[in-house]
């Protein structure tokens, strides 16, 4: 579709108060009413600014093929205006990560200009379909994991068949590679809602192409609608292409289809329901308030809508019924140079970070560039970096699916699930009631029944509640519940634990390697001034104890500590056997009133320190062999200097395990 001035009055077919773009070529039904000739003479007139597209299109020579029904060039090779379509891509095999946290969907918008009657020029969408087919052979590319290329409508300008004839040839690129894709139609290429039956559209993308998709899911019985889902970030995605006007039954199959699949989230495409706003944000049409009001505020499933039909580009969030964020955006770039010369974009999730990360640019042109054949005007339009085309959205994946998707809770895991082999000692803290005080005399059990017990041991003057049972957790700990330490320094006060006297792992050298992991949080009122410098787990003796005074040393300190600086790094600090001093790793700064895991892994010769199970510090340089023992007990939560407890932890300590071997990440606690 296209967009004519905004006026502010006149809006027949958009919602009261809304200022969207008022479109030149709409009858009071809505329906395609011109050619594009037609608007583009409308369109000068009032100043509309589309007549980049005119001359250069105009001048492309008409479609051929080769007889064998393969594209043909009707150019030269070295003249990329003056071909009607480039070679095709080669076959190759349609497999994204369905793992990966990090993926994209692409999406192309209104693509009338390039298959208009005897103006037919593919090769801009073609060198898209290859961007999107090829991982490897993009240049500049920064989607490696494509999992979807979803187009919004008006493929074609005037709906004929020889229109799509062309087209279809373009799009065989995608069924060729088996990729997972979606087409839906434009005023431009349908007239009426999608009851009209049979028409050139339908003829081309019809029911049992798509069901040749891997993405295929279910088609209206009219043919127009279509439903995918795709595996992607580790889960399942639903995506809707939808006629450019629903019928009644149109809406009832898409409600249907969303209730048959009540765990998935859902992308609407389709193209009409925003138009944009001159400061980039954007307002429902008329036809995009039935939209909103027959199938996306009551489906909190929904929480992305894409549609082309309008320009410029633009987006708004509305809440829908459940109260959550629905993001709409409007995406068409036919009014640009060379009829937006296949543009596309990039839509690129990143489950982790809890983002999408959205870039708009040509492929086509970016093909002209690493052949040095970009013209200026094509060189604007290389990557489109202003506000509306080139953004990030912040979701929070896990708590906008809540409502209809809930992840479980992991499971406790039973203590004997966690004896790995060399496992020397595993203490876990979900016996006994959440709120209660560890009292005097309660000995922690070492899980492994190797012995090393903890004992509890409190500062003098310390008040009540200095040690808590609760059973907060990290989620993915395998026992459900944690230690409240209300420790503090400067001066000393609180309680911790202790091996006894006579724990075998007192005496242990580890000198084969090791793995130390532990569970922990810091709350909201940790101080660094107070707080900072205490320890998750250390151990008594100190380095002048162990004869150790080499660079890096210091006297006074532990022989082994994990502990905490006073912006909340984590620092391992430890003195090999082979070294007469410290071996030292530190993470980033991490953030209060959340749990964290760290391991500490040594194979023998080298220390990594690993944050929630990425590996963060090491000592690449340096050899270390074991770690220096005192036969002297190792502490939770309390830390020594020279000889006496100085600080006790302030937070919580989960699950803590002791291997005498190095431990894959897949093999840690949290995994």
């Amino acid at each position: 579709m296209d967009r004519s001035p905004a006026t502010g009055a006149g809006h027949d077919e958009h919602a009261a108060g809304c200022a969207c773009p008022r479109t030149a070529d709409l009858d009071g039904d809505g329906i395609a009413a011109s050619s594009r000739r037609t608007f583009l003479q409308r369109a000068s007139a009032l100043g509309a600014g589309a007549a980049g597209a005119t001359g250069l299109l105009g001048a492309a020579p008409a479609y051929a093929s080769d007889g064998n029904g393969n594209a043909a060039a009707a150019g030269a090779d070295d003249d990329p205006y003056g071909r009607t379509t480039t070679e095709p891509a080669a076959r190759g095999k349609w497999s994204p990560d369905p793992d990966n946290p990090r993926f994209t969907v692409v999406v192309m918008p209104d693509t009338q200009y390039m298959f208009d009657q005897d103006r037919i020029h593919p090769v801009p969408v073609e060198a898209s379909f290859r961007y999107v087919l090829d991982p490897k052979g993009r240049a500049g590319g920064n989607d490696p994991n494509i999992v979807f290329l979803a187009h919004l409508g008006d493929v074609t300008n005037n709906g004929l068949a020889e229109e799509f004839t062309a087209a279809t040839k373009a799009f065989g690129m995608l069924d060729r590679a088996g990729a997972s894709y979606a087409v839906l139609a434009g005023n431009h290429d349908v007239h009426g809602d999608d009851q009209r039956g049979d028409t050139p559209y339908l003829d081309t993308f019809s029911v049992a192409r798509a069901r040749k998709r891997p993405s295929h899911h279910a088609s209206s019985p009219d043919g127009y609608n279509t439903a995918h889902i795709f595996r992607a970030g580790g889960r399942k995605w639903m995506l809707l292409a939808l006629d450019w006007r629903l019928s009644d039954a149109g809406f009832a199959w898409a409600n249907a289809v969303i209730a048959d699949n009540p765990t998935l989230p859902v992308i609407v495409t389709t193209h009409e329901i925003v138009g944009s706003y001159d400061d980039g944000t954007a307002g429902l049409s008329g036809y995009g308030q039935q939209m909103w009001d027959r199938l996306i505020k009551d489906n909190d499933q929904i929480f992305l809508t894409l549609n082309g039909h309008y320009w410029p580009p633009g987006s708004t969030v509305m809440k829908n019924s459940a109260g959550h964020d629905v993001h709409l955006h409007i995406t068409n770039y036919q009014d640009r140079y060379y009829g937006g010369a296949g543009m596309i974009r990039s839509y690129r999730f990143d489950l982790d970070r809890g983002r999408i990360d959205v870039a708009t640019f040509s492929p086509w042109i970016r093909e002209l560039a690493a052949k040095k054949q970009m013209n200026a005007l094509a060189s604007q339009e290389l990557e489109l970096t202003s506000s509306v085309d080139y953004f990030s959205m912040e979701i929070d994946f896990d708590e906008r699916f809540s409502g209809f998707a809930p992840i479980p809770p992991r499971k406790p895991r039973p203590a004997r699930r966690m004896l790995l082999p060399g496992t020397l000692a595993y203490w876990r803290f979900d016996e006994g009631g959440s709120g209660t005080d560890v009292a005097d005399g309660t000995v922690v059990k070492d899980q492994t029944g190797n012995g090393n017990d903890l004992v509890l041991r409190t500062v003098p003057g310390t008040s009540a509640h200095a040690l808590v049972r609760t059973d907060d957790h990290h989620p993915d700990q395998p026992g459900h519940g944690s230690l409240v330490f209300a420790g503090q320094g400067n001066p000393v006060s609180g309680s911790y634990l202790q091996t006894v006297d006579r724990a075998p792992i007192n005496r242990e050298t580890f000198a084969r390697g090791y793995t130390f992991e532990a569970f922990f949080k810091v709350p909201a009122d940790w101080d660094g001034g107070r707080n900072g410098w205490s320890s998750m787990l250390s151990r008594v003796g100190t380095a002048a104890q162990a004869g150790k005074n080499g660079p890096g040393s210091t006297a006074e300190e532990p022989i082994l500590t994990l502990g905490l600086s006073s912006s909340i790094e984590l620092q391992w600090n430890a003195y090999p056997l082979n070294q007469d001093g410290a071996t030292t790793a530190w993470s980033h700064l991490l953030q209060k009133e959340e749990w964290w895991h760290v391991a500490v892994v040594n194979d023998g010769r080298i220390s990594k320190l690993y944050v929630n199970g990425c590996e963060e510090g090491r000592n690449p340089t340096s050899t270390a062999i074991g770690l220096t023992a005192l036969d002297m007990p190792f502490l939770l939560g309390g830390y020594q200097w020279n000889g006496k407890i100085d600080q006790v932890f302030h937070g919580s300590i989960g699950d803590v395990r002791i291997t005498n071997r190095a431990l894959s990440p897949a093999q840690f606690m949290n995994a």
